[in-house]
């Protein structure tokens, strides 16, 4: 998995427009048309955001894996 900037400080924040809420998933994803196959993005998503940020990108066919976030 390649990052693609560095880790924010402090706790990480679901990206859900407009949460505040803890992240407690990993959304990995790619977009073929853009990425190489190996290259994961990550969206982080709390609890009541898991389903719908997962849907989003799984309608699109991007979303490759949900995960729990590193400890």
């Amino acid at each position: 998995m390649t990052a693609d900037h560095a880790e924010p400080e402090g706790p990480a924040t679901c990206s859900a427009k407009g949460c505040q809420q803890p992240a407690t998933w990993q959304l990995l994803w790619n977009n073929p048309r853009l990425h190489t196959p190996d290259r994961r993005k990550v969206w982080l998503a709390c609890d009541d955001h898991r389903e719908s940020l997962s849907d989003f990108l799984g309608a699109r066919s991007f979303l490759t894996d949900v995960v729990p976030p590193p400890s």
